[in-house]
């Protein structure tokens, strides 16, 4: 990541290192109520300064909505065999809450309510909230997976793309395939996975070695394997994206960076060689 990036992230988690990790993420809605009383104070496009609270609640919005994504990839695992149209829809989440918590630790947050888009953005050599209306073609879904893919920090990186609903090789035609055509009729016998099966799975996922990126195809419905490969690497990436900057130096990352909740097998690796050769172009 470049140094305007890196310095923003270090503010932003910068008051969280000074204060016990233990509650420190802030009650349901707290950001977008916060960001909503400032559209409220600025009915037009605008720019007003950025408050150090505001900048803290940006770095916990990230790290909950990448707790979110690890949990949906363990519940889409988990119903891989017992059911396969929730597995693909649950691995899709993983994926889809992945790339809002990369665009909430850019700086970038969708008020649906308000039709607002806040971004946090430099002025002068000070972070500021820039206020800009919501169009129509700035659909939640595509928005973060368009404005992710986009940033200088990930560009690059072919795990991260925008999400052309009507592409054959696409996440998002993958999930609405899954939640919106008709007759899938995928329903097997529901036998829950134990613990040992989705430490196989988990293990199986993070030592494949690929020689290019497994996009879900929805005529190949349910691509769980590909759902679940793109969706456990994004994770990856956001939490060596974080020990990077703000590092495991800071408490509060120190902590969230290992979910208490998560099974043992959940350890984030993968093949190094192969990965590192993957993050080279898009």
């Amino acid at each position: 990541m470049d140094k305007d990036l890196a310095n923003q992230i270090e503010r932003m988690f910068g008051d969280l290192n000074r204060q016990s990790a233990a509650g420190a993420i802030p009650e349901p809605g707290t950001l977008s109520d916060l960001l909503s009383k400032l559209v409220d104070g600025s009915p037009n496009n605008n720019t007003v300064p950025a408050k150090p609270e505001i900048l803290t609640y940006f770095a916990t919005a990230a790290v909950e909505m990448w707790l979110r994504a690890v949990h949906s990839f363990l519940i889409s695992a988990s119903l891989t065999q017992a059911s396969p149209i929730w597995s693909a829809v649950a691995g899709y989440y993983s994926s889809h809450y992945s790339l809002r918590a990369f665009a909430h630790l850019m700086g970038a947050f969708q008020l649906y309510r308000k039709k607002r888009i806040v971004y946090l953005a430099k002025d002068a050599g000070h972070l500021v909230i820039r206020i800009e209306k919501k169009h129509s073609n700035h659909r939640e879904h595509k928005f973060y997976w368009k404005y992710v893919s986009e940033h200088p920090a990930l560009v690059k990186d072919p795990f991260f793309y925008s999400v052309p609903d009507d592409a054959p090789e696409s996440d998002g035609g993958h999930r609405n395939k899954a939640n919106y055509i008709d007759h899938i009729d995928r329903f097997p016998v529901f036998v829950p996975l134990d613990a040992d099966s989705l430490e196989r799975a988990v293990e199986r996922i993070s030592t494949v070695k690929l020689s290019s990126v497994p996009i879900p195809r929805p005529d190949h419905f349910p691509d769980t394997v590909s759902v679940q490969f793109v969706a456990y690497h994004r994770i990856v990436k956001f939490r060596r994206f974080l020990d990077e900057t703000p590092g495991v130096r800071n408490r509060f990352w120190k902590v969230q960076r290992n979910p208490p909740w998560c099974p043992p097998t959940m350890n984030f690796s993968v093949v190094d060689p192969v990965y590192t050769a993957l993050y080279a172009g898009k």
